[in-house]
C-alpha cells in the first residue's frame, strides 16, 4: 500500500505542478517551453529547417531524427534481426514482428494489427475514406505513404538520383530500394526455404503462402488472396475494367504485366533461355515452368495426391475438391473453374 500511496502523491504533485495552460485547448504544462513547444501545433510555426532538403519542422528531436534519413544513420538496432530503425519507436513496432503480437482489430472483418495507423488506414478500405490528396492533381490516397509515392509522377519532385541509371525518387528509401535492382541484392530471406526479396512486404507476402494466410476476400465471388494488391487485380475481372492499353494494336489489358507479355508478341522478343535445352520463352514465369521439365519436381495435392509438374495444375486441380467456381457467366447462372472454359461456354450465347 505504501508504494500505491507514494506513487499517487507523485502524480498529484506532477498534476500541480502543470500551471502553464494552452489558451487555444486548455492543455496543462508544467514547464513555459513545454506549453511554447505546444503552441507550435496551433500556429504550424515549424523552426527547425533540414538543410539538405529544406524541410521544416516543429520541434528540434523531429528534425534530428529527419536527418538520419538522408544519412542513412539507424541507431536503433533489433536484437533478434538485427534489422535497424532511426527511431526507438519504431524499434518498438517492429519487435511486434517476432511476437506476433497483434493488439489493434478491425470491427468489420476480425484482422488484427501491430499499430493504431495501420488499423486506421485497414478501416478506410471499409469506408472509402481517401484522406491525402495530390495538389498537383486531385488524386486521393488511403495512406500518406500512397501519395508520397504517387508524387513521383509529377515533375520537380524527385530529389534522389540512382547513378547507375539516372531514375529519381523522393525519398532517399526509395533509391535504395531501386539501387537493388541493379546489385541484386535481396536482404529478406524466408527461414522455411530460403527464398529472398528486396523488400520486407514482398517477404510478409510469401510467407502467407506457406501458412495459407488470406485475409483479402472479394465481395463478389468469395476468392480469398494473400496480399491486397493480388485482389485489387482480381476484381477487374468482375469490374471488366482493363485500363492497360497496347500501343501497337489497341488490345488491352487488366494487368501491367499481361500488357508487357502480349507487348513481345510484336516484337517476338524471347530474353529467358533454357540452360539445358537453349529454349527461349517470352517471360521468366515461362522459362520457370518449363524448368520443371528438367528437374523432375513435383506438386502433390494434399487431399488425394495426385502429382502434378505445374504449380499452376495443382491450382485448378484444388479446385475439383473445394468445388470453387470463381468464373461466371453474365448471360446464365453458369459458374465455371476455370477461365478458359467460361470462354468456350460463352460462345453458346453468341
Amino acid at each position: 500500500m505504501k508504494y500505491f500511496h507514494v506513487n499517487l502523491a507523485t502524480m498529484q504533485k506532477q498534476a500541480e505542478s502543470k500551471t502553464h495552460s494552452c489558451e487555444v485547448c486548455n492543455a496543462k504544462f508544467s514547464r513555459k517551453n513545454y506549453l511554447k513547444t505546444h503552441m507550435r501545433s496551433h500556429t504550424g510555426d515549424k523552426p527547425y529547417s533540414c538543410a539538405t532538403c529544406s524541410k521544416s519542422f516543429s520541434q528540434s528531436c523531429h528534425l534530428k531524427t529527419h536527418i538520419r534519413s538522408h544519412t542513412g544513420e539507424r541507431p536503433f538496432a533489433c536484437d533478434v534481426c538485427s534489422a535497424a530503425f532511426t527511431t526507438k519507436a519504431s524499434l518498438n513496432l517492429h519487435g511486434r514482428t517476432h511476437t506476433g503480437e497483434k493488439p489493434h482489430s478491425c470491427e468489420v472483418c476480425g484482422l488484427a494489427f501491430t499499430t493504431t495507423s495501420l488499423l486506421e488506414s485497414h478501416i478506410r478500405r471499409h469506408t472509402g475514406e481517401k484522406p491525402f490528396s495530390c495538389e498537383e492533381c486531385g488524386s486521393s490516397f488511403i495512406r500518406k505513404a500512397h501519395l508520397k509515392l504517387h508524387m513521383q509522377s509529377h515533375p520537380g519532385q524527385k530529389q534522389y538520383a540512382c547513378d547507375i541509371c539516372g531514375s529519381s525518387f523522393t525519398m532517399m528509401y526509395m533509391l535504395k530500394m531501386h539501387v537493388r535492382k541493379h546489385t541484386g541484392e535481396k536482404p529478406y530471406s524466408c527461414d522455411l526455404c530460403g527464398s529472398s526479396f528486396r523488400m520486407k512486404p514482398y517477404l510478409n507476402a510469401h510467407m502467407r503462402r506457406h501458412s495459407g494466410d488470406r485475409p483479402y476476400s472479394c465481395n463478389a465471388c468469395n476468392s480469398k488472396f494473400s496480399n491486397y494488391s493480388i485482389l485489387k487485380k482480381h476484381l477487374r475481372i468482375h469490374s471488366g475494367e482493363k485500363p492497360y492499353t497496347c500501343g501497337e494494336c489497341g488490345s488491352s489489358f487488366a494487368r501491367n504485366d499481361y500488357l508487357k507479355m502480349h507487348q513481345k508478341m510484336h516484337t517476338e522478343e524471347r530474353p529467358h533461355s533454357c540452360a539445358v535445352c537453349g529454349s527461349s520463352f517470352r517471360t521468366k514465369a515461362n522459362l520457370n515452368a518449363h524448368m520443371h521439365m528438367h528437374s523432375g519436381e513435383k506438386h502433390y495435392c494434399q487431399v488425394c495426391g495426385s502429382e502434378f509438374s505445374y504449380y499452376s495444375t495443382l491450382k485448378r486441380h484444388m479446385q475439383t475438391h473445394s468445388g470453387e467456381r470463381p468464373y461466371s457467366c453474365e448471360m446464365c447462372t453458369s459458374s465455371f473453374s476455370r477461365k478458359e472454359t467460361l470462354k468456350t461456354h460463352m460462345k453458346i450465347h453468341v
